[in-house]
């Protein structure tokens, strides 16, 4: 469901340049599948990347792995569509997993740990462009606020990720037979609920996720470069 945007007051654009600077942490998705055989050790690297609090680490799992005999539980052609999304805006000519994408410009082989770590650190080397965002709980809402420091004629995506904090899955069939499966911050739903032109401050109100987290996300367009994302434990 698409919502109206709201101009907040002329008061959010007098903050100063310090507050508008603020840090973001790094977004890493994983392109992930439980038919996957090598994609439990990359799994494992992801719980580890999630304790950081610099960054914000996420699961999608992909169907294509779901003919050699398991289907995921989680798996979804629209994770599909996004890292096939993810391999046109990049160059990419084709899509494998375990494959991490960061801040949604960048990709390296998810079991491939230094080239993962010399990627987030890249980008918490580069700022957030000028982009503040910020997420609470209003009642029953949710309030999101966004401002950009100079005010730009384009627009971002604001998408809100429905996770799954963790589970545990049992595989019975295909590769993994045997495995227990660890997920953690598994995306079950991306939701895009408005477009912001960055020309004024966003103030946004959504309901509240039948999940217990969500975490909202400013997208240049579907899978381009991801400029600020926040959690909300709900």
């Amino acid at each position: 469901m698409r919502h109206t945007l709201i101009p907040t007051l002329a008061a959010l654009c007098l903050l100063p340049a310090s507050v508008m600077a603020q840090d973001t942490p790094v977004v890493v998705e994983l392109f992930t599948a439980q038919g996957c055989p090598s994609c439990p050790p990359a799994d494992a690297f992801l719980e580890e990347l999630a304790a950081r609090e610099d960054v914000i680490a996420l699961s999608l799992h992909v169907d294509y792995w779901d003919y050699i005999g398991w289907e995921d539980t989680f798996g979804k052609p629209e994770h599909t569509e996004r890292q096939r999304g993810y391999a046109e805006t990049q160059g990419q000519k084709m899509v494998y997993t375990p494959q991490m994408v960061i801040n949604g410009t960048d990709h390296a082989v998810g079991t491939h740990r230094i080239d993962v770590t010399d990627l987030i650190d890249a980008h918490l080397g580069e700022g957030t462009d000028g982009v503040s965002l910020d997420v609470s709980r209003d009642g029953e809402a949710v309030r999101v606020v966004a401002r950009a420091s100079d005010p730009q004629d384009a627009s971002l995506s604001v998408k809100r990720l429905h996770i799954v904090p963790e589970a545990r899955v049992d595989i019975k069939h295909g590769e993994n037979a045997g495995r227990v499966a660890r997920h953690v911050n598994i995306v079950t739903e991306i939701e895009d609920v408005a477009n912001w032109n960055m020309r004024s401050p966003l103030r946004l109100d959504l309901e509240a996720s039948s999940q217990r987290k969500s975490l909202v996300v400013l997208q240049q367009g579907s899978t381009g470069p991801i400029l600020a994302a926040k959690w909300l434990h709900e």
